[in-house]
Order: structure tokens, then C-alpha cells, then sequence
């Protein structure tokens, strides 16, 4: 899922989801070492509610999601809080260099990395992605990467230039149920493709575990959720996130949000996950893809190389 997320009018909030904000050493230090190199974070671009709570994080367990290829993207889903462009700048050729030297500087073992669509570009950006990872983990021998990708058109031969850097985690977000795609991810998305593009990560990358994320609360019914499930199941996803949508601004784009559901739901949807066979599930309305993503289930598990 994206990390779009905000809070709604605090008086139309359910008690479940008032968020406690909250600092510390590590908060101030993530937040002046990507400020100082100009990098672009989700959690501060896409105004995700767990900032705090996540930078916040004891040092090595701390969790930053950094968005490459710029601020700007070439689509415009109605869930996401990220600017819109039909032609953004020109990526950063230092980026790699300057995202590698952050992440040493930052000391975690765990990072999750991002990148908003670049339809404009020849290879989507493909190239410059493959590019960060591999200068990341050169200069971070054991630093495990999670790449959360876009879709890249479900191009196969971009898919492949991305895997073959050496992500640890190969995710790509579903979003949402089938029926309501259309009105809720741009027009140059879609369920199938989507889908199609984490089964060709499986079929790439198989020994790379792929990781997908759905949002919450936009109308959806449980059956279709359950159904969202079984097909990322016949994808070959081993690991989901799902979490509540949260509207990131009044914007006529953005949309409102249809429901506030209940943790016991989110409980009971984590557990139905989980007995269709998915290795690691995280489900709660503050759940997001990267959510304390290096303290959860992936460190330890990628680190034992469990996962197969």
C-alpha cells in the first residue's frame, strides 16, 4: 500500500485511530541526514501518521522509506497525497550515491525503498533503481533492501533489470479490490496488471520473496477482499500488509474515506490471511507497507534465509 495516509477531522476519527505523536534521537537524526542530502522520504512526502512512531524507532530498528526518481509522478491514483506531472525533472544522477551514504550514515539494517511512476521516462526510471540498490548495498554489505516498486507497465524486461540489482523483498501493491481499481488507482493501472506484475517477480526472482499491500475503508466488501487474497495467493505473494485508508487531503482528487474498520476486523482478515497460506501477514488500521518494516517478521526471517 502506499503510505499516503493522514488523519480526517480529529472529531470524525474512531478512538482506534488517534495517533500519539511522538519524537527522539533517532527521529531528529533521520529527518536532518535525508533533509541535509536532499532525499525524498514517504513518510514526510505522502504525511504518513507512524513518522514518529517509526523514526523514532531504537537505532538499527528504525524505519525510513525513501521515494526515488523525485517528488513528482506521472499518475494521479485518488488515494495518494504525491504531486502530480506529466513530465517531472530529471532524476538525480547522485541519488545513488547520496541515498547509499544516508543509509550508512543512519546505521540501519533494514531499508525499504520506493519510487513514485515514471511513464515518461524510456526504461521508467528502471535503470536508476537497479542503480541505487546495488551502490546501497555496496557500500552496506549486509543492509537488507525492500523495493517497493511501481508497476513499470507490467514490462518484463524492466522487471528483470530491478531484480537483477539484488533486492531482498520484491513487493508491488495491489491497492485495492478489483471493482473499485478504476475509480481508485489511475487509468494507466490496473487489478490485472498489477497482479500480473507480481507473478512475473515470482517467476524472475524466485527465490526473492514478493510483498503486496491493500488499503482498507474504500467501499469495499469482505468477500472482495477475501478474493483480492486468493489472487495475490496465486501470484505467489508470501507476504501482505493490510491497512485502513485515511483520505491525505480535501482535494477534490483525493477520496473520501467509505468506512472506519474495526481492529477485531483487521484481526479477523490477518487471520483468514494467514490460512491461505501467506508466510507473513501485518493487518491494522495503521498498517502501511512499510510500517515497521526492519522490527517486524522480515529482518529475522530474510536474515535466517527462510524464506525459499
Amino acid at each position: 500500500m502506499s503510505n499516503s495516509a493522514t488523519a480526517e477531522q480529529p472529531a470524525r476519527l474512531p478512538p482506534w485511530l488517534k495517533v500519539k505523536l511522538a519524537g527522539g534521537k533517532d527521529f531528529e537524526r533521520i529527518k536532518a541526514v535525508s533533509a541535509r542530502r536532499s532525499l525524498h522520504t514517504v513518510c514526510e512526502e505522502a504525511r504518513c501518521p507512524n513518522i514518529a512512531e517509526c523514526w523514532g524507532g531504537q537505532k538499527g530498528a528504525a524505519t525510513a522509506t525513501f521515494m526515488l526518481l523525485g517528488d513528482e509522478c506521472t499518475r494521479a491514483c485518488r488515494f495518494c497525497s504525491v504531486s502530480s506531472k506529466a513530465r517531472p525533472d530529471a532524476p538525480d544522477p547522485e541519488e545513488p550515491i547520496k541515498l547509499a551514504e544516508t543509509l550508512s550514515d543512519m546505521g540501519l539494517d533494514y531499508a525499504v525503498i520506493t519510487t513514485v511512476c515514471r511513464d515518461d521516462l524510456p526504461d521508467q526510471g528502471a535503470g536508476h533503481v537497479a542503480q541505487v540498490i546495488r551502490e546501497a548495498k555496496r557500500r552496506n554489505p549486509k543492509l537488507l533492501i525492500e523495493i517497493l516498486m511501481q508497476d513499470f507497465q507490467g514490462r518484463r524486461d524492466l522487471l528483470k533489470i530491478v531484480a537483477a540489482a539484488g533486492p531482498d523483498v520484491l513487493a508491488h501493491n495491489l491497492e485495492t479490490v478489483e471493482r473499485l481499481t478504476p475509480d481508485v488507482r489511475d487509468h494507466r493501472a490496473s487489478y490485472r496488471q498489477s497482479l500480473e506484475v507480481l507473478a512475473l517477480c515470482r517467476e524472475i526472482a524466485p527465490k526473492t520473496p514478493s510483498k503486496s499491500s491493500l488499503m482498507l475503508g474504500l467501499g469495499e466488501t469482505k468477500d472482495e477482499v477475501l478474493a483480492a487474497f486468493y489472487d495475490l495467493r496465486q501470484a505467489g505473494v508470501q507476504i501482505l500488509t493490510i491497512g485502513q485508508y485515511l483520505r491525505p487531503s480535501r482535494a477534490k482528487r483525493n477520496l473520501p474515506v467509505a468506512e472506519f474498520v474495526s481492529p477485531e476486523r483487521f484481526e479477523d482478515y490477518g487471520r483468514r490471511a494467514r490460512e491461505m497460506g501467506f508466510l507473513h501477514v501485518a493487518s491494522g488500521p495503521f498498517v502501511r507497507s512499510s510500517y515497521r518494516a526492519g522490527e517486524l517478521f522480515l529482518k529475522d526471517y530474510l536474515g535466517a534465509n527462510h524464506l525459499g
